[in-house]
């Protein structure tokens, strides 16, 4: 799944272990999160995209699925 996660933390200049920290998983995760590797569940998904200030659709690209 293609998500906006890299961008939104350059953007604000965040490491992957400031992320994973705010929305309490881990470095790896966020780093498979990014990669495509893994799916974030929707508690974490909804954490992520809190965080940002923005809604689950505006940061995870979820048109595979519709």
């Amino acid at each position: 799944m293609k998500t906006k996660i890299k961008e939104l933390r350059k953007e604000r200049k965040l490491s992957q272990e400031e992320l994973a920290l705010a929305v309490g998983t881990t470095r790896q995760t966020i780093t498979s999160i990014e990669t495509g590797k893994y799916i974030a569940s929707l508690p974490l998904a909804y954490k992520i995209a809190h965080y940002f200030g923005l809604t689950i659709e505006e940061v995870f690209d979820l048109s595979e699925y519709s």
